[in-house]
């Protein structure tokens, strides 16, 4: 049986396994002090770097899991003035989504569906499953 963790918590965590994935995979990862910012994290191979929110769920909904893409402060949704990226953590499967702000087009919510077979259709945000390959440079990527 999982362990229940407050939201904070939660977050938190997600966070340490983003750290570690990132780097694991030669990625820069830049933590700001404080959390006043709408990123938490800088990530990239080489400058310029990108605004990176890392978000996480456990919550079922109907085969997906629902992710909550809004500030929890404001309720206002992202913008791509304020971050690039969100990287989202499904826990209870371990797979991440590394979702342009842009394609979020101010969704609150969205469902992930990793368990998903391809013969019954991807979800919308399936081709940013595991895409870390976003996080790089482009000028790098070639």
């Amino acid at each position: 049986m999982p362990i229940r963790r407050r939201p904070k918590a939660q977050g938190e965590l997600a966070e340490l396994v983003f750290m570690c994935k990132a780097a694991s995979l030669g990625l820069v990862v830049a933590k700001p002090w404080g959390d006043n910012l709408p990123f938490d994290f800088l990530v990239g191979d080489a400058p310029p770097f990108y605004r990176v929110q890392v978000k996480s769920t456990s919550v079922r909904h109907c085969r997906g899991y629902h992710l909550s893409c809004f500030r929890p402060a404001s309720r206002q949704t992202y913008t791509a003035r304020q971050i690039d990226f969100i990287a989202a953590y499904v826990i209870p499967e371990r797979v991440w989504y590394v979702l342009p702000v842009r394609a979020l087009r101010h969704r609150k919510t969205i469902v992930l569906f990793p368990r998903r077979p391809p013969s019954r259709g991807r979800g919308r945000f399936e081709k940013y499953r595991e895409a870390w390959r976003l996080l790089r440079n482009p000028r790098q990527r070639a």
